[in-house]
Order: C-alpha cells, then sequence, then structure tokens
C-alpha cells in the first residue's frame, strides 16, 4: 500500500516509485469498454516504524459525464517525522509535511481507452511533477485488455539546513535535478469465468541526482572517533530498471477469491529483487475479510558497502539501505463493511468501510547499526533490522 524522494525516500521509496502509487491511486483498470464508476474515497493511513512515523489524509474523486469521459482529482497528504538510523548517524531529527494533488481524465472510444493526467507533489526539500498517458484496447470479444503506457516525471532536489537563527531553510548552495522516465506494458487475459491472468511489463530510466543529500557513507578511520568517517555518496548519474510480474486471480466456489504474484526486477546497478506474493479474500454477509503474505529479496548494488576501507576507494559509492542486500516479508489483515442502502441519501448506491493493517519485517544481510559502533567497533556492528506497522482506514461512497 505503500513510492518519492526527499523524507519518504529515506524511508525506503525512490521517488518514481512514489509516482507509481500515485497512478495506482488515481487510475484504476478499465475492462470491457466500462469507465470507472463515480466514486469518493477518503483514507487516512499511518506508518511507524524504524524511527519514522508517516500519518495523513487522502481524498479521492471520480466523476463520469456522459458516457465517454471521466475525471479523477486526487489529495495526498503525508506528514513525516523520522528519527531514523540513518538521520541519527549523520543529521538532526525533523518533521515536515509531503502534499500531493493529481488529476486524470478517462476518455472511452469503442472499445479503448485513453487516459492521461498530472501529479504535483511538494515537501520541503523536494519538489515533483509527472505527466502520464496511456491508452487500453479490449480484444477478442473483451477477453483480451491490453494497456500501453507512458510518464514522464521532473525533480527538483533541495537540502534543508538550519540558519543561525534556528529557522530551517534551503541550503542556498544545493539545488539539483532529476528526469525520469516509464514504459509499461500490461495484458490482462479471461482464462475461465473463474480465472484472470495478468502480465506487466515496465522499463524505467533515471537521470540526474540519485542520490539523498542527507544520506552519508562512512570508510574506516582507526583511532579517529568511533572508528569510521563520514563521507557524500557518488552515485551514477543514469539507471534503468526493468521489472516483470504474473499474477493469477482465481474465484473459488464459496465466493472467495486467491490471487498469486511474482515479480521480477533488475537494474543497471546490479540490483536484483523478486517479490512473490498471495492473497486471500473472502466474503461473508456485508463483510469481506482478506489477508496476504508478501516476500521480498534483493542483493546489493555493485557500489554499496555498509563500510569502505578507505577515503575515495572507487568512483561510486552508497551506503543507502534501498541499495543493500535484504529481504523482508509483510502480513497483512484487513476487513470491508458494505453498508445497506438508506432511503435518506437516494443517489448514493453504495457505500462501504474498510480497516487493513500490514505488518513489515526487514532484515538486512549487509546494513549494520552504525550507531553500536561504540560498543562493537566499526564493522562489528549487529545487522540493522526495521519492523513496521501500516494502517488505513477508507470510507468509500459510489453515485
Amino acid at each position: 500500500m505503500s513510492a518519492a524522494p526527499g523524507a519518504l525516500r529515506r524511508l525506503r521509496l525512490s521517488s518514481f516509485a512514489r509516482t507509481l502509487l500515485a497512478l495506482c491511486v488515481i487510475t484504476v483498470p478499465v475492462l470491457g469498454g466500462v469507465l470507472p464508476e463515480d466514486e469518493a474515497d477518503v483514507m487516512y493511513h499511518s506508518y511507524n516504524g524504524g524511527g519514522i512515523s508517516v500519518v495523513g489524509p487522502s481524498v479521492l474523486v471520480r466523476k463520469k459525464v456522459g458516457d465517454s469521459l471521466s475525471f479523477t482529482a486526487n489529495y495526498y497528504e503525508d506528514m513525516i517525522s523520522s528519527a531514523s538510523i540513518d538521520v541519527k548517524l549523520s543529521a538532526s531529527p525533523y518533521k515536515e509535511t509531503r502534499k500531493q494533488w493529481s488529476g486524470g481524465v478517462d476518455y472511452l472510444h469503442g472499445k479503448s481507452t485513453y487516459s492521461a493526467g498530472f501529479i504535483n507533489s511538494v515537501e520541503p526539500d523536494y519538489k515533483a511533477n509527472t505527466a502520464f498517458v496511456s491508452v487500453s484496447q479490449d480484444m477478442f470479444g473483451d477477453l483480451t485488455t491490453l494497456t500501453l503506457g507512458f510518464r514522464r516525471g521532473w525533480d527538483d532536489i533541495y537540502r534543508d539546513i538550519k540558519n543561525p537563527d534556528g529557522r530551517i531553510i534551503n541550503d542556498p548552495t544545493f539545488h539539483e535535478k532529476a528526469d525520469h522516465r516509464g514504459y509499461s506494458l500490461s495484458l490482462s487475459q479471461i482464462l475461465t469465468r473463474n480465472t484472470i491472468a495478468s502480465f506487466n511489463y515496465e522499463l524505467l530510466t533515471d537521470m540526474g541526482y540519485l542520490a539523498s543529500p542527507y544520506r552519508k557513507i562512512r570508510y574506516l578511520s582507526p583511532g579517529q572517533g568511533n572508528g569510521y568517517t563520514l563521507a557524500d555518496q557518488i552515485y551514477p548519474g543514469t539507471r534503468t530498471s526493468n521489472s516483470a510480474s504474473l499474477s493469477l486471480k482465481h474465484y473459488l466456489s464459496w465466493r472467495a477469491a486467491v490471487t498469486g504474484q511474482y515479480r521480477y526486477y533488475r537494474d543497471t546497478w546490479g540490483v536484483v529483487g523478486n517479490t512473490f506474493q498471495l492473497e486471500y479474500a473472502q466474503p461473508w454477509r456485508q463483510l469481506t475479510f482478506d489477508a496476504s503474505v508478501r516476500y521480498y529479496k534483493q542483493n546489493a548494488a555493485d557500489f554499496f558497502s555498509d563500510l569502505f576501507p578507505r577515503a575515495d576507494y572507487q568512483n561510486f559509492e552508497a551506503r543507502d539501505r534501498e541499495l543493500a542486500a535484504f529481504h523482508d516479508w509483510t502480513l497483512g489483515v484487513g476487513a470491508q463493511y458494505q453498508f445497506p442502502h438508506v432511503s435518506w441519501a437516494p443517489w448514493v448506491s453504495k457505500s462501504s468501510f474498510s480497516v487493513n493493517y500490514k505488518r513489515l519485517m526487514i532484515n538486512y544481510s549487509d546494513y549494520r547499526d552504525a550507531l553500536l559502533a561504540p560498543q562493537y567497533g566499526a564493522g562489528s556492528e549487529p545487522l540493522y533490522k526495521l519492523d513496521a506497522n501500516i494502517f488505513t482506514v477508507v470510507f468509500s461512497l459510489w453515485y
């Protein structure tokens, strides 16, 4: 239920990951030549783990105009406070707010659906803009849907510092830019009356400043401080990644549904990731219960090291947890209640209330808790672990 940089990127999300999350919020699959229903959602989300707290609301509205047009608008807010291991090592705890506005339009013509939209995300040290377009085509008696998409993102990266009077301001000596482009292909196929398969492929290219201005590498310096010295990270100026996923959803005879998914990821920085996910949904009267389990594993980037042997050891150097080797489990449970129709609101066709909880558990294979260096010695600290609780509460109505 989590993708941009700035504060949340320090958590574990890249800028394009946050953009992808936004796209998931404001776009829905259009199957069988039908536009999404008129809908309004209000969501409250909460993330707490690893010294980071993220909470905030989200409001989404969809509205059709005639039989061919549908408009979507979304407001999403993150109120972030952080005293994570990265912040404690090289910076000061902080609080900030990210605000995101997005809008989109879908146009249905025959069996083709054309979509376009724009996302604007602003936080004190990061400004991101993303435009996206896609075309979806139903084929073979509406049993097959092919979707092609393109997105382009422009980011402005700043660095916050504390001025002499104690106020937090943007460092006037630091302003970087990043450019992101994404190409996607999605194929959905109804195999039987109870089974749907889908395949998704994405090619992403990033260019510009791709590091974090807050995170640091560390290198050995025996006899000085805690046995290491901090220095700025040095990243390549480009990154290309490919990902492909395959999912299968099957509706069981007792009205339940089970979904399995596998995703493969690889990029030019040497990171390879594998994701396995299983979901189960069970309706009961006006309730629908769901449960999920997700496992993810990746190796480290080619230029990552928890502790470099010396200063300027190699051309590119990183100690970002996103680029370390780790595996994680995510366990989720949720419930949705479908309200009965009420006579005093005839304009509401249906409404629902849902609560979801996820437990994220990350274990790193080569990233150590450097805060414990005084106790264990540089390079001998325990491997870092992160546990997080993620809650979402959503009220939806269709009209």
